[in-house]
């Protein structure tokens, strides 16, 4: 399984020749247009925007038959080495989640001949069990708020009944659409011809991975280069029992088998915040179990109080700090959910909670046992896989392992499934001969309530910090979702974009953002951030008006930087 925080291959045999499977893979109307269907993570292939992929097209005997065109990732097109004896691939990648994914389809660019091999199903943590269905139950919470809020809609003239809902149908609505990604995946790469190999992967030697499933004999395949991409899993701490009814994980909450009237959350982060949202909008109270000495820890400070007054303090929602869960006991023969709170500090009893049921959102753990890492002598750190800037494994010793990467929740340097997909790309393109190290400080992250969360780069005190280290200013500038127009337009002027730069060179250290689209609105500042585009650029970025985007437009002309000549796109001004 693979994370990163994106039904078995449709296709279960081996795709050794991609003229075999022709008719499976793509087919071509007269114009030349494409029906093949992408996932939905990933669209930049035959003409869609974004990155060009070169393909070759050629009419196969079995094509012809078919009335279809093969599709076929070309080495010589794509300017990657072609696979050479005695490998039987240039790229082998153990995980079919969104960084497995994003990895194949970037290898197939390059002329590598991939496989894929997954042991559960394509799409991992994120797409099963994670961002994608839980963005569904999050979809439903979001118009029950408004529907819910009288007072919001009386101010924009509408007047609606009393909202209500079915649990099956949101139930299956997080599950279709699990469904539907997950078709997409698989499809992606089968149409750009990686072969899916189903099965448990276990590295057993050098550029060597055995596979297979319970009951069936293991097969050997070899490759030139491996990457482990096994992502994580729900990380439930001792002491707690799980029975997947009334003490869970999210992998159980996201099928919502039902909803509990109380339910405690324990966790305060991107998980059991987002339940948060969904379950007080579906009627029931939550109570927080919160290990550290404040709500939302992660977050930028500013933001996290702010967050609490928005998302915390207005909702039928109340929380205990500073303590953990030190067991937790399933309903059982009419007795409740009960949790005994000690003060995490002192470890004295505190408290002892009885509630319907308790959601443990406490984090994730790698999923790397089985790998066959021993058969390597790499040993992990606390179940990470440890890795260089560069994703290469480092083994026991200290000293990398020749043609062994490892990507996404597995090596805990971000675990997120866009970043997964980010460090899939770089290792890729290593191999095909151009170095690239991911600056993980342009990685964005968000948290999808209502309002939404996002943020990408430091908090202001990591800057600070760093700042005082190193021997530079920091300065942080604001702007309010009150003061834009498209906000107040929607009647959601409650949120705050905040700034953290440097003053004297126009760096950006990090951005915040609470609001309406936060999650839209930061990619904006993380690819600042990437391409290392200075604010005082940025200051002559034009954006439509009246958009949302105008938040991130005076937030950048609020900043007081050091006067710097802009570096114009064009070296001439281009007339229209």
């Amino acid at each position: 399984m693979q994370a990163t925080h994106c039904a078995s291959p449709s296709c279960s045999f081996p795709a050794s020749k991609p003229s075999g499977r022709a008719c499976n893979r793509a087919s071509f109307n007269s114009a030349g247009a494409s029906n093949l269907s992408f996932c939905g993570l990933r669209k930049e292939v035959l003409g869609l925007p974004a990155r060009s992929v070169s393909l070759t097209v050629r009419k196969t005997a079995a094509a012809r038959r078919c009335g279809a065109r093969e599709v076929k990732a070309s080495a010589s097109d794509n300017g990657g080495p072609a696979t050479a004896a005695p490998y039987d691939y240039d790229v082998i990648i153990i995980g079919a989640g969104v960084g497995g994914h994003g990895a194949a389809l970037h290898a197939v660019e390059k002329g590598l001949k991939t496989a894929i091999i997954e042991g559960d199903v394509v799409g991992g943590t994120c797409v099963n069990r994670g961002c994608v269905p839980s963005k569904a139950l999050l979809a439903v919470s979001g118009r029950m708020r408004e529907l819910q809020s009288e007072h919001h809609l009386k101010a924009m003239g509408i007047q609606v009944a009393a909202a209500g809902y079915d649990r099956q149908s949101v139930a299956d609505h997080a599950n279709n659409l699990a469904s539907k990604i997950r078709g997409n995946l698989t499809n992606s790469m089968k149409a750009l011809g990686v072969d899916i190999l189903t099965g448990v992967g276990t590295i057993v030697g050098s550029q060597k991975v055995k596979y297979g499933k319970i009951g069936f004999p293991d097969k050997i395949v070899t490759a030139k280069d491996v990457i482990i991409a096994t992502g994580s899993i729900p990380f439930v701490p001792p002491g707690i029992e799980i029975d997947g009814k009334t003490v869970f994980t999210s992998d159980h909450a996201l099928k919502l088998e039902w909803v509990p009237d109380w339910i405690a959350i324990v966790g305060s982060g991107y998980i059991g915040l987002e339940f948060s949202d969904v379950y007080t909008a579906l009627g029931s109270e939550v109570t927080f179990v919160e290990a550290l000495d404040q709500l939302m820890p992660g977050f930028d400070p500013e933001i996290g109080k702010l967050a609490q007054r928005v998302l915390i303090n207005p909702r039928k929602i109340d929380y205990h700090i500073g303590v953990f869960a030190k067991k937790i006991t399933p309903a059982k023969d009419g007795k409740p959910v009960t949790i005994e709170l000690v003060d995490a500090k002192t470890k004295e009893p505190k408290d002892t909670l009885e509630v319907d049921a308790a959601l443990i959102a406490t984090g994730r753990a790698p999923f790397t046992k089985g790998l066959g890492l021993e058969n390597i002598n790499v040993a992990t750190q606390r179940g990470f896989i440890p890795v260089d800037d560069r994703m290469q494994v480092i083994d026991a010793n200290g000293d990398k392992v020749p043609h062994l990467y490892c990507i996404g929740d597995a090596n805990g340097k971000m675990m997120l499934a866009h970043a997964a997909s980010a460090q899939g790309i770089s290792v890729i393109e290593q191999l095909s001969g151009r170095d690239n190290v991911l600056n993980h400080l342009s990685v964005p992250a968000a948290c999808f309530t209502h309002p939404e969360i996002s943020m990408v780069g430091l908090t202001e005190p990591q800057a600070r910090k760093q700042g005082e280290e190193e021997g530079f200013e920091v300065s942080v500038a604001k702007t309010s979702f009150k003061a834009n127009t498209k906000a107040l337009a929607e009647n959601e002027g409650e949120g705050l974009a905040k700034l953290i730069y440097r003053p004297d060179t126009g760096e950006i250290l990090g951005v915040h953002i609470l609001g309406l689209h936060a999650a839209d609105l930061i990619h904006e500042a993380s690819n600042a951030i990437a391409m290392g585009t200075k604010i005082q650029d940025l200051k002559f970025a034009v954006h439509a008006h009246p958009t949302l985007s105008e938040v991130l437009d005076e937030l950048f002309k609020h900043a007081k930087v050091e006067e710097q000549i802009p570096q114009p796109l064009h070296a001439e001004p281009v007339a229209a």
